[in-house]
């Protein structure tokens, strides 16, 4: 995925890896020759009617509650130049860059169908600017998530005109016009229809939520991981994971999650050494036994909203639109409902996935709990405190999750004189997922530094092969059981490995493909 390969970009729908490779990784794009020629062919209509009497929303007229001001020809250019610069109204941090790029692909994804009737010109300055690098400020604040997300995406047409602050390729902060002079890339006067074209999508939601599947298709599996170790240290039974088991109750995620477990724990020095009529226990804990099912739930909840962002990446959303047969019509495609949602059901899902890891990591610190475990994995309790404090940073962000799990798509503050009297706030949900998708990361790595630290406390009965490989791979980074040090660096390098997808390949060197 980091590789240079050129992206094309055409009027059908871009791959997800694709997305990913161009927002985080900077890989080139390529407009293709049938975008270009369907952008032209569409543009045709567009001119017809600004040259008509007759008016004709987003091309003659102003917007919103502004939409029965029919304005004059030599109005027009100002009118995209206003409109724009209007727009542009966003507030607070600055949003990700890789959320920026990601947003930027996907209006000119949009752009490319010839469904928006902008010109092919203007639509090469996108392109440019992504090839170039230059990515434009936009903030935290100012989507409703519908008509799409404007003021982010008019800060991005703010650039396309020259205006406005962006981020060089070394990440500096520059004025617009120097950046991209400096880089070669022309900048246009908008014509009719363009600035409308250009803002109004639901590109930032969608954005964000393709990025979030991509890093929580793999924090699924790492959380199988994570569990697996927490079972295995805990001297718990890998029996509830069986197949026929898990076969009476058909989720394909539980059957995927369930799958990942066995062979996580097949081979076990552990788990066998209490597979000898020692161990009086009937039952695990919930958080032991129900873990294919709770993250079962999440794998199925992530293939729900992967199944509306490929129907969404696929659209043409804009307002109005321009048809096959030539009609330019009105309609309310931009509404970001259907991302809004799959955006909130994924961050109730990462909480609960979360708060699962949270529970286990507790049973490994209470000796009350922990079948012969030291009390919170110290070297010497009460003199050390060991991962006590992990646990409440786990604790911490576990908490947060759950605040972040409360949907924001639940609520709808009218706007534009109730002429946008339902809005989806589906941009609000993207951003509260991002910063889930962190804390859930963070989480699962504490739940692995820990198990991993309790696996080499059960010594001399070895973990499986697939979570022995994962307690070597962290023991590159973070040394072992000891006397206590400095926790949060050690954290922080766990942290990373989760995120670059290590902790996975090392499971899957020794126990081979996981789901």
């Amino acid at each position: 995925m980091h590789d240079n390969e050129v992206v094309a970009v055409g009027p059908g729908p871009l791959a997800f890896d694709d997305v990913v490779r161009v927002a985080r990784y900077a890989a080139p794009i390529r407009l293709t020759d049938d975008a270009i020629a369907e952008m032209a062919a569409s543009r045709g209509r567009i001119e017809e009617l600004a040259e008509a009497d007759t008016p004709a929303y987003g091309v003659s007229t102003g917007f919103g509650a502004l939409a029965t001001r029919h304005i004059d020809p030599s109005l027009r250019a100002q009118l995209q130049r206003s409109l724009v610069r209007s727009h542009a109204a966003g507030s607070g941090p600055e949003v990700e860059t890789e959320v920026v790029r990601a947003m930027m692909l996907l209006r000119l994804r949009t752009l490319a169908t010839g469904h928006t009737g902008v010109r092919p010109a203007t639509a090469r300055v996108l392109e440019s600017l992504l090839n170039a690098r230059l990515t434009p400020v936009v903030h935290e604040y100012g989507s409703l998530g519908c008509s799409g997300d404007l003021a982010p995406l008019a800060h991005v047409a703010l650039t396309v005109m020259g205006e406005g602050v962006v981020r060089d390729a070394e990440g500096r902060l520059r004025p617009a016009a120097e950046a991209l002079k400096e880089c070669g890339v022309e900048p246009v006067e908008l014509a009719a229809k363009e600035g409308l074209a250009l803002i109004n999508g639901t590109d930032g939601m969608l954005g964000m939520l393709v990025l979030a599947l991509h890093d929580l298709s793999r924090l699924l599996t790492t959380a199988d991981i994570s569990a697996a170790m927490s079972v295995e240290a805990l001297l718990g039974t890998d029996y509830v994971f069986a197949a026929d088991l898990q076969a009476l109750r058909p989720h394909p995620g539980q059957a995927l999650a369930a799958a990942n477990m066995r062979t996580l724990l097949a081979g076990s020095g552990v788990m066998a050494s209490h597979r000898d009529g020692s161990c009086t226990r009937v039952q695990d804990a919930y958080s032991l036994r129900c873990a294919p099912q709770v993250a079962g739930a999440a794998r199925d909840t992530l293939a729900h909203a992967s199944a509306v962002a490929a129907r969404e990446i696929a659209s043409a959303v804009d307002n109005p639109v321009v048809l096959a047969d030539g009609r330019v019509e009105s309609n309310g495609n931009f509404h970001g409902a259907p991302v809004a949602y799959v955006l909130d059901f994924l961050a109730i899902a990462v909480a609960d996935l979360a708060s699962i890891a949270e529970r286990r990591t507790d049973r490994m610190l209470d000796v009350a709990r922990s079948h012969g475990l030291p009390a919170f994995l110290a070297d010497d309790p009460g003199v050390d405190s060991g991962h006590m404090i992990a646990q409440y940073t786990q604790a911490a962000i576990v908490s947060e999750l759950k605040r972040l799990a409360v949907p924001a798509s639940v609520d709808s503050i009218p706007s534009s004189a109730m002429q946008e009297d339902h809005v989806s706030m589906g941009w609000s949900a993207g951003r509260k997922l991002r910063r889930a998708v962190d804390g859930l990361t963070r989480v699962l790595a504490i739940e692995l530094l820990t198990a991993a630290r309790a696996l080499d406390l059960r010594a001399p009965y070895a973990p499986a092969p697939g979570t022995g490989a994962v307690v070597a791979a962290l023991r590159e980074s973070v040394a072992g059981p000891g006397q206590d040090r400095f926790l949060a660096p050690e954290i922080e390098a766990v942290v990373r490995l989760v995120g670059s997808g290590a902790v996975v390949a090392a499971a899957e060197s020794a126990a081979g493909p996981l789901g």
